[in-house]
C-alpha cells in the first residue's frame, strides 16, 4: 500500500515530455558551451527559419501516425507546391490567386493519397512512397531545369523577417507553426475526433465497430496533410525567394523523425502535440548547435538517423526486454526439460 503513492509521484516524471525536456535542457547547455552565439536573437530566428516548414508539416503528421498510418509524400507535395507557385507566378497570376490554387491542389494531392489509402484499401507506407516520387515527378514536369525567382517583395519578406513585437526571435513560418499547434493541440487532446483518432490507432477494427467513420476521418487527415504541406511549400518558397523542382527533398525523414522523437507511437493509439513542439525544438536546437561548432553538414543525417532510430528503440525498450526475458526462461525451461525427455527415452 506504501507503495501506491510513490508510484502516483514517480509516473510523471517517467513521460516522455519529461525527457524531452531535461534533453531540451541538455542542449540549450551544449549550445551555450558551443557558441556565445547560441541563444543571440539572430541566431534564434536563423534557427526559426531552418525549422519552420518541416515544424509545420510534423502536425498533420502526428494526426496520421496516431492513428496508424503515414504519409512520406509531404516534402514531395512542398515541392510541388514550390515549383507550382514559381510557375504561377511567372505566368502573371497575382499572388492571392496562385496561393489559393497551390493550397487546392494541396488538397487534390492528399484526397488522392488519403483515396488509395482508404477506398482503395492500400497500404500508407506503400501509397506515400509512390506518390513520394510521383509529387517529385510532377515538380520536374512543371519546371524543368528553371529556376523562378522574381517574386513581390511584399511576400519574399515574410520569409525573411521577424514578426512584429517578437523581439526579432520568431519567424512567420513558427509564427504559423504555433497558431496551427494550438488548433491541432485542441482538436486532437480537447474533442471527440482526437478520442476517435487515439481509437483507431488502438485497435481500427474495434472503432469502426463502435461507430466512429474510420475511412471518412483518414480520408480528411490526408487532405488535411495536402493543404498543411502546400502552405509549408509556399513559405519554403518565400524564404528562399526561389523556386526550382528539387526544393525540400529529403524533408520527410526530418518530418518523420521529429513526430517519433515527440513520443508518438509508430505503432499508434499514443501520442501528444506538446511532446512534438519539444521535439522540434531539441532537433532544430541539436542542429543549430552542431552548425555553431563547425560540424560537417552534409554528415548531419547522422543525427537525423540516430534521432529516428532512438526515438523508436527507446519507447519500446519494455517491450524487449520482456521479449529477452520470455526468449530466456523458454530456454531454461528447454533445458531443464532435455534430461527428462533423454531418460523417457
Amino acid at each position: 500500500m506504501a507503495r501506491e503513492p510513490v508510484r502516483d509521484l514517480v509516473r510523471p516524471l517517467l513521460r516522455w515530455e519529461v525527457g524531452l525536456t531535461a534533453a531540451l535542457a541538455a542542449v540549450i547547455v551544449f549550445g551555450i558551451t558551443a557558441s556565445s552565439q547560441f541563444l543571440t536573437s539572430s541566431n534564434v530566428f536563423y534557427l526559426n527559419l531552418s525549422i519552420g516548414e518541416v515544424a509545420i508539416m510534423t502536425l498533420p503528421m502526428t494526426m496520421l501516425i496516431v492513428t496508424g498510418e503515414i504519409d512520406l509524400s509531404v516534402a514531395s507535395m512542398l515541392g510541388m507546391s514550390s515549383a507550382l507557385v514559381g510557375d504561377l507566378a511567372a505566368r502573371g497570376w497575382s499572388m492571392p490567386l496562385v496561393i489559393l490554387a497551390v493550397l487546392a491542389v494541396g488538397a487534390v494531392a492528399g484526397s488522392f493519397n488519403g483515396f488509395l489509402v482508404t477506398k482503395v484499401g492500400l497500404p500508407s507506407l506503400a501509397v506515400t512512397i509512390g506518390t513520394l516520387t510521383l509529387y517529385r515527378g510532377i515538380a520536374v514536369v512543371i519546371l524543368g531545369p528553371n529556376t523562378i525567382s522574381s517574386f513581390p517583395s511584399t511576400y519574399t519578406n515574410v520569409g525573411v523577417t521577424p514578426l512584429p513585437h517578437t523581439g526579432g526571435y520568431l519567424s512567420y513560418s513558427v509564427g504559423f507553426f504555433i497558431a496551427l499547434a494550438l488548433v491541432f493541440g485542441i482538436v486532437l487532446h480537447a474533442t471527440p475526433v482526437g478520442r476517435s483518432l487515439f481509437a483507431m490507432g488502438a485497435n481500427d477494427e474495434a472503432a469502426r465497430y463502435a461507430g466512429i467513420r474510420v475511412k471518412r476521418t483518414k480520408l480528411l487527415l490526408f487532405v488535411v496533410s495536402g493543404v498543411v504541406s502546400a502552405l509549408a511549400g509556399i513559405l519554403y518558397t518565400f524564404r528562399l525567394s526561389t523556386a526550382v523542382q528539387d526544393n525540400g527533398i529529403g524533408l520527410e525523414l526530418s518530418v518523420v523523425t521529429v513526430v517519433l522523437l515527440g513520443g508518438v507511437s509508430i505503432f499508434g493509439g499514443r501520442g501528444t502535440i506538446i511532446g512534438v513542439v519539444l521535439a522540434i525544438a531539441v532537433f532544430a536546437g541539436l542542429q543549430n548547435a552542431l552548425f555553431l561548432t563547425n560540424f560537417e553538414q552534409r554528415a548531419m543525417g547522422v543525427v537525423t538517423g540516430s534521432l529516428l532510430l532512438l526515438s523508436v528503440l527507446l519507447p519500446n525498450i519494455s517491450a524487449f526486454l520482456g521479449r529477452g526475458r520470455e526468449f530466456l526462461r523458454r530456454r531454461e525451461l528447454g533445458a531443464a526439460r532435455a534430461p527428462a525427455r533423454e531418460a523417457a527415452s
